[in-house]
Protein backbone atom coordinates (compact mmCIF):
# COMPACT_ATOMS: atom_id res chain seq x y z
CA UNK A 1 0.00 0.00 0.00
CA UNK A 2 1.36 3.43 -0.94
CA UNK A 3 1.77 6.08 1.71
CA UNK A 4 -1.27 8.18 2.49
CA UNK A 5 -1.04 11.74 3.77
CA UNK A 6 -1.56 12.71 7.37
CA UNK A 7 -4.53 14.76 6.24
CA UNK A 8 -6.21 11.62 4.93
CA UNK A 9 -5.58 9.76 8.17
CA UNK A 10 -6.60 12.65 10.39
CA UNK A 11 -9.77 13.51 8.48
CA UNK A 12 -11.17 10.09 9.36
CA UNK A 13 -9.92 10.41 12.93
CA UNK A 14 -11.54 13.81 13.34
CA UNK A 15 -14.86 12.60 11.95
CA UNK A 16 -14.92 9.50 14.15
CA UNK A 17 -13.48 10.96 17.36
CA UNK A 18 -10.12 9.27 17.83
CA UNK A 19 -6.45 10.20 17.40
CA UNK A 20 -3.79 8.63 15.18
CA UNK A 21 -0.44 7.81 16.74
CA UNK A 22 2.78 9.17 15.25
CA UNK A 23 5.74 7.05 16.32
CA UNK A 24 9.34 8.10 15.74
CA UNK A 25 11.64 5.68 14.00
CA UNK A 26 15.42 5.64 13.64
CA UNK A 27 16.10 2.18 12.24
CA UNK A 28 14.72 -1.08 10.86
CA UNK A 29 13.72 -2.57 14.23
CA UNK A 30 11.65 0.42 15.28
CA UNK A 31 9.91 0.64 11.92
CA UNK A 32 9.08 -3.07 12.02
CA UNK A 33 7.73 -2.76 15.57
CA UNK A 34 5.43 0.12 14.58
CA UNK A 35 4.16 -1.56 11.43
CA UNK A 36 3.67 -4.95 13.11
CA UNK A 37 1.63 -3.27 15.85
CA UNK A 38 -0.46 -1.47 13.23
CA UNK A 39 -1.23 -4.74 11.45
CA UNK A 40 -2.02 -6.58 14.69
CA UNK A 41 -4.29 -3.77 15.91
CA UNK A 42 -5.75 -2.99 12.46
CA UNK A 43 -4.71 0.60 13.01
CA UNK A 44 -3.47 3.44 10.83
CA UNK A 45 -0.04 4.72 11.84
CA UNK A 46 2.30 7.59 11.17
CA UNK A 47 5.99 6.76 10.78
CA UNK A 48 7.73 9.89 12.04
CA UNK A 49 11.31 10.72 11.08
CA UNK A 50 13.17 13.62 12.69
CA UNK A 51 16.12 15.52 11.20
CA UNK A 52 18.27 13.80 13.81
CA UNK A 53 17.12 10.40 12.58
CA UNK A 54 17.81 11.41 8.98
CA UNK A 55 21.32 12.45 9.96
CA UNK A 56 21.90 9.23 11.92
CA UNK A 57 20.55 6.63 9.47
CA UNK A 58 20.28 8.56 6.23
CA UNK A 59 16.99 9.82 4.85
CA UNK A 60 17.22 7.49 1.83
CA UNK A 61 17.64 4.41 4.04
CA UNK A 62 14.76 5.33 6.37
CA UNK A 63 12.46 6.18 3.47
CA UNK A 64 13.32 2.92 1.69
CA UNK A 65 12.61 0.86 4.81
CA UNK A 66 9.29 2.63 5.29
CA UNK A 67 8.33 2.15 1.63
CA UNK A 68 9.00 -1.57 1.79
CA UNK A 69 6.98 -1.82 5.00
CA UNK A 70 4.07 0.14 3.55
CA UNK A 71 4.04 -1.97 0.41
CA UNK A 72 3.92 -5.16 2.47
CA UNK A 73 0.84 -4.44 4.60
CA UNK A 74 -2.81 -3.55 4.13
CA UNK A 75 -3.13 -0.84 6.79
CA UNK A 76 -2.72 2.87 5.94
CA UNK A 77 0.65 4.40 6.81
CA UNK A 78 2.10 7.85 6.29
CA UNK A 79 5.75 8.87 6.29
CA UNK A 80 6.11 12.15 8.16
CA UNK A 81 8.93 14.62 8.73
CA UNK A 82 8.84 15.40 12.45
CA UNK A 83 10.14 18.75 13.74
CA UNK A 84 11.83 19.88 10.57
CA UNK A 85 13.53 23.17 11.31
CA UNK A 86 14.68 24.32 7.88
CA UNK A 87 13.69 24.31 4.24
CA UNK A 88 16.56 21.86 3.69
CA UNK A 89 14.91 19.34 6.01
CA UNK A 90 11.61 19.72 4.16
CA UNK A 91 13.18 19.47 0.71
CA UNK A 92 15.05 16.29 1.68
CA UNK A 93 11.82 14.70 2.93
CA UNK A 94 9.90 15.67 -0.19
CA UNK A 95 12.68 14.39 -2.44
CA UNK A 96 12.46 10.97 -0.77
CA UNK A 97 8.71 10.56 -0.97
CA UNK A 98 7.46 11.61 2.46
CA UNK A 99 3.70 12.11 2.48
CA UNK A 100 3.63 14.71 5.26
CA UNK A 101 6.06 17.34 6.53
CA UNK A 102 6.25 19.35 9.73
CA UNK A 103 8.10 22.63 9.92
CA UNK A 104 8.77 23.68 13.50
CA UNK A 105 9.25 27.43 13.64
CA UNK A 106 8.01 27.63 17.23
CA UNK A 107 11.27 29.13 18.51
CA UNK A 108 11.08 31.94 15.96
CA UNK A 109 9.22 35.23 16.43
CA UNK A 110 5.59 34.89 15.36
CA UNK A 111 5.97 36.66 12.00
CA UNK A 112 9.03 34.59 11.07
CA UNK A 113 7.21 31.40 12.05
CA UNK A 114 4.27 32.39 9.85
CA UNK A 115 6.55 33.19 6.91
CA UNK A 116 8.56 29.96 7.15
CA UNK A 117 5.46 27.79 7.62
CA UNK A 118 3.70 29.44 4.68
CA UNK A 119 6.67 28.70 2.40
CA UNK A 120 6.60 25.04 3.43
CA UNK A 121 2.84 24.81 2.88
CA UNK A 122 3.19 26.22 -0.64
CA UNK A 123 6.03 23.84 -1.51
CA UNK A 124 4.31 20.79 -0.05
CA UNK A 125 0.99 21.51 -1.75
CA UNK A 126 2.67 21.37 -5.14
CA UNK A 127 3.54 17.75 -4.39
CA UNK A 128 0.25 16.77 -2.73
CA UNK A 129 1.89 16.46 0.67
CA UNK A 130 0.19 17.47 3.91
CA UNK A 131 1.71 19.91 6.40
CA UNK A 132 2.06 20.53 10.13
CA UNK A 133 3.23 23.65 11.95
CA UNK A 134 3.82 24.45 15.59
CA UNK A 135 2.89 27.46 17.68
CA UNK A 136 3.98 27.75 21.29
CA UNK A 137 7.19 26.25 22.62
CA UNK A 138 7.42 22.73 23.99
CA UNK A 139 9.99 22.79 26.77
CA UNK A 140 12.06 19.79 27.66
CA UNK A 141 11.58 18.24 31.08
CA UNK A 142 15.11 19.33 31.92
CA UNK A 143 14.16 22.99 31.48
CA UNK A 144 13.55 24.97 34.67
CA UNK A 145 10.99 27.66 33.94
CA UNK A 146 8.89 29.99 36.07
CA UNK A 147 5.11 30.12 36.08
CA UNK A 148 5.21 33.23 33.87
CA UNK A 149 7.63 31.57 31.46
CA UNK A 150 5.43 28.47 31.33
CA UNK A 151 2.43 30.61 30.45
CA UNK A 152 4.40 32.47 27.77
CA UNK A 153 5.54 29.19 26.19
CA UNK A 154 1.99 27.94 25.67
CA UNK A 155 -0.02 28.35 22.50
CA UNK A 156 -2.10 31.52 22.46
CA UNK A 157 -5.59 30.67 21.10
CA UNK A 158 -5.99 33.98 19.24
CA UNK A 159 -2.53 33.63 17.69
CA UNK A 160 -3.39 30.06 16.74
CA UNK A 161 -6.41 31.29 14.79
CA UNK A 162 -4.30 33.89 12.97
CA UNK A 163 -1.46 31.43 12.36
CA UNK A 164 -3.71 28.86 10.72
CA UNK A 165 -5.48 31.44 8.58
CA UNK A 166 -2.25 33.02 7.33
CA UNK A 167 -0.26 29.84 6.73
CA UNK A 168 -2.94 27.45 5.46
CA UNK A 169 -1.26 24.66 7.41
CA UNK A 170 -3.19 21.37 7.66
CA UNK A 171 -2.29 20.49 11.25
CA UNK A 172 -1.21 22.52 14.27
CA UNK A 173 0.96 21.24 17.10
CA UNK A 174 0.02 23.01 20.32
CA UNK A 175 1.76 23.64 23.62
CA UNK A 176 -0.57 23.22 26.61
CA UNK A 177 1.96 22.12 29.23
CA UNK A 178 3.19 19.06 27.33
CA UNK A 179 6.95 18.51 27.10
CA UNK A 180 9.52 16.34 25.39
CA UNK A 181 11.07 13.52 27.42
CA UNK A 182 9.93 11.96 30.69
CA UNK A 183 7.84 14.11 33.03
CA UNK A 184 8.84 14.78 36.61
CA UNK A 185 5.64 13.97 38.43
CA UNK A 186 2.16 14.26 36.94
CA UNK A 187 1.94 16.56 33.89
CA UNK A 188 -0.15 19.71 34.22
CA UNK A 189 -2.02 20.12 30.95
CA UNK A 190 -4.18 23.18 30.30
CA UNK A 191 -7.28 21.58 28.82
CA UNK A 192 -9.26 24.83 28.96
CA UNK A 193 -6.64 26.34 26.65
CA UNK A 194 -6.97 23.33 24.36
CA UNK A 195 -10.75 23.76 24.24
CA UNK A 196 -10.36 27.43 23.35
CA UNK A 197 -7.88 26.63 20.58
CA UNK A 198 -10.24 23.97 19.28
CA UNK A 199 -13.07 26.52 19.15
CA UNK A 200 -10.99 28.92 17.07
CA UNK A 201 -9.35 26.69 14.45
CA UNK A 202 -10.67 24.07 12.08
CA UNK A 203 -7.28 22.50 11.37
CA UNK A 204 -6.17 19.18 12.85
CA UNK A 205 -4.69 19.45 16.36
CA UNK A 206 -1.52 17.65 17.40
CA UNK A 207 -0.17 16.77 20.85
CA UNK A 208 3.59 16.32 21.00
CA UNK A 209 5.51 15.08 24.03
CA UNK A 210 2.85 12.53 24.95
CA UNK A 211 5.18 9.88 26.40
CA UNK A 212 4.41 9.56 30.08
CA UNK A 213 1.14 11.49 30.00
CA UNK A 214 -1.40 9.50 32.06
CA UNK A 215 -4.07 7.60 30.16
CA UNK A 216 -6.92 9.67 31.58
CA UNK A 217 -5.32 12.87 30.26
CA UNK A 218 -4.80 11.33 26.83
CA UNK A 219 -8.46 10.32 26.73
CA UNK A 220 -9.51 13.85 27.69
CA UNK A 221 -7.29 15.36 24.99
CA UNK A 222 -8.86 13.03 22.43
CA UNK A 223 -12.36 13.89 23.62
CA UNK A 224 -11.62 17.61 23.19
CA UNK A 225 -10.42 17.08 19.65
CA UNK A 226 -6.73 16.17 19.40
CA UNK A 227 -6.32 14.24 16.16
CA UNK A 228 -2.65 13.20 16.23
CA UNK A 229 -0.49 12.19 19.19
CA UNK A 230 3.29 11.82 19.07
CA UNK A 231 5.17 9.12 20.96
CA UNK A 232 8.95 8.68 21.00
CA UNK A 233 10.44 8.45 24.51
CA UNK A 234 8.37 5.47 25.64
CA UNK A 235 9.36 3.48 22.55
CA UNK A 236 13.03 4.33 23.06
CA UNK A 237 12.84 3.33 26.71
CA UNK A 238 11.27 -0.02 25.83
CA UNK A 239 14.15 -0.60 23.40
CA UNK A 240 16.77 0.28 26.00
CA UNK A 241 15.28 -1.84 28.76
CA UNK A 242 14.86 -4.90 26.55
CA UNK A 243 18.40 -4.75 25.20
CA UNK A 244 19.85 -4.17 28.66
CA UNK A 245 17.90 -7.12 30.09
CA UNK A 246 18.86 -9.48 27.28
CA UNK A 247 22.57 -8.61 27.32
CA UNK A 248 22.68 -8.97 31.10
CA UNK A 249 20.89 -12.34 31.00
CA UNK A 250 22.85 -13.61 28.00
CA UNK A 251 26.38 -12.17 28.23
CA UNK A 252 27.82 -14.63 25.72
CA UNK A 253 25.32 -13.90 22.92
CA UNK A 254 26.80 -11.67 20.22
CA UNK A 255 24.23 -12.21 17.46
CA UNK A 256 22.57 -8.79 16.97
CA UNK A 257 19.40 -10.47 15.73
CA UNK A 258 18.97 -12.26 19.05
CA UNK A 259 19.86 -9.12 21.00
CA UNK A 260 17.43 -6.90 19.10
CA UNK A 261 14.42 -9.23 18.82
CA UNK A 262 13.27 -8.70 22.44
CA UNK A 263 13.59 -4.95 21.89
CA UNK A 264 11.44 -5.16 18.77
CA UNK A 265 8.80 -7.11 20.70
CA UNK A 266 8.86 -4.64 23.60
CA UNK A 267 8.47 -1.66 21.29
CA UNK A 268 5.63 -3.38 19.44
CA UNK A 269 3.77 -3.83 22.74
CA UNK A 270 4.16 -0.13 23.60
CA UNK A 271 2.92 0.98 20.19
CA UNK A 272 -0.03 -1.42 20.24
CA UNK A 273 -1.10 -0.21 23.69
CA UNK A 274 -0.97 3.40 22.55
CA UNK A 275 -3.07 2.59 19.50
CA UNK A 276 -5.75 1.10 21.73
CA UNK A 277 -5.56 4.12 24.06
CA UNK A 278 -5.83 6.65 21.23
CA UNK A 279 -8.85 4.84 19.81
CA UNK A 280 -7.27 4.21 16.40
CA UNK A 281 -7.08 0.43 16.87
CA UNK A 282 -9.60 -1.24 14.58
CA UNK A 283 -9.88 1.84 12.36
CA UNK A 284 -7.74 0.64 9.45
Amino acid sequence: MAFVTNSELLSKAKNEGYAVGAFNTNNLEITLAIVEAAVAERSPAILAVSPGAMKYAGVAYLAAIAKVASGSVDVPLSLHLDHGTSMEDVEAALEHGFSSVMIDGSRLPFEENVSLTRKVVELAREKGVSTEGELGRLVGVEDSISVDEREASMTDPDQAEEFVERTGVDALAVAIGNAHGWYRGRPDLDFDRLREIKSKVSTFLVLHGASGIPDDMIREACSIGVDKINIDTEVRDAFRQAVAWFVSANPDVIDPRKILMPAREAMREVVARKMRLFGCAGKA
